[in-house]
């Protein structure tokens, strides 16, 4: 595994301003939001100013995720049907419970991706973990689907679900937070860490983004701007991924030469999409050289 997921900034669908600013923002991941910051009379003008950016998905520097409705709030196929299409990398699934949730999900994504001529398994899906059956169930549901490339872990819904409140020690999550990078780490998949609620406090940002990074997670949840340098000076790529980079690169840049769009590094397949995430890896380390 080599890619950059240090930043995984949350825009909301809904503000026209806020996604154009996000195009030229350097978060590794912009998530165009449909979920809570979209209020229920906005869905449908939020997935039509969604789908318009994805048409112009060449003006953003990063990768660009979207996150739909949940499983159960009867929104989530109606995102999925204004969402799937050329441009987009990958969904972000809130308050997965278990498997079947992400399995189905997962085969509603594949029909989608059929009908409109894109590849299958093209999208990439990263559930959520927001409630504490999704916390026992982890492994499992980051094991539902060859597109689940990570699982983010959402505190506050997790805490609403525990009937908990948030203190600064952080002790009434620290189990659940702990227990899904070591899950998902399991499943062969990324772990992103919660957000850091006070975008005033970038100390406690760095702190919480520091323990998060002790604990396994490989990039963080945002949601403003300046939360972003901060967190890429933790989240830093280690030897083994920089390693996994540099065989990537070398590999395709020898399969492009002969004309090739793909090839098998180590049994697994690897293609352009790859060799953009190794390289963008490389290109961070040389920078801190």
């Amino acid at each position: 595994m080599a890619r950059l997921l240090r930043s995984f900034l949350f825009v909301p669908g809904n503000n026209k301003r806020f996604i154009d600013k996000a195009k030229s923002l350097n978060a590794d991941i912009i998530c165009l939001d449909l979920e809570d910051s979209v209020p229920v009379n906005e869905k449908e003008s939020a997935r039509q100013l969604v789908s318009d950016a994805l048409n112009t998905r060449s003006e953003f520097a990063g990768e660009v995720y979207v996150r739909t409705n949940s499983f159960y709030s009867g929104l989530v196929q109606d995102d999925l049907k204004a969402i799937v299409q050329q441009g987009i990398n990958g969904i972000v699934i809130p308050k997965v419970n278990d498997a079947n949730e992400a399995f189905e999900l997962s085969k509603l994504i594949s029909n989608l991706e059929h009908d409109r001529s894109i590849k299958e398994g093209t999208i990439e899906m990263m559930p959520s973990i927001e409630s504490a059956k999704g916390v026992v169930n982890a492994y499992k549901i980051a094991s539902a689907s060859p597109r689940v490339s990570a699982l983010v872990f959402g505190v506050f819904d997790f805490l609403f679900d525990m009937g908990l409140e948030h203190v600064e020690d952080g002790i009434e999550y620290s189990y659940a937070r702990a227990k899904v990078p070591v899950d998902a780490r399991a499943a062969g998949v990324y772990a992103i860490d919660s957000i850091w609620q006070n975008i005033e406090d970038i100390n406690g940002l760095i702190r919480d983004a520091t323990t998060g990074m002790k604990l396994g997670y490989k990039g963080k949840s945002i949601i403003h701007p300046s939360q972003i340098e901060p967190v890429h000076k933790i989240f830093v790529p280690n030897k083994e991924e920089v390693e996994w980079a540099k065989k990537v690169v070398d590999a395709l840049s020898d399969a492009m030469r002969q004309g090739k769009g793909a090839v098998r590094l180590e049994g697994k397949m690897i293609d352009a999409v790859h060799y953009k995430r190794a390289k963008a890896l490389l290109d961070v380390i040389r920078e801190k050289a």
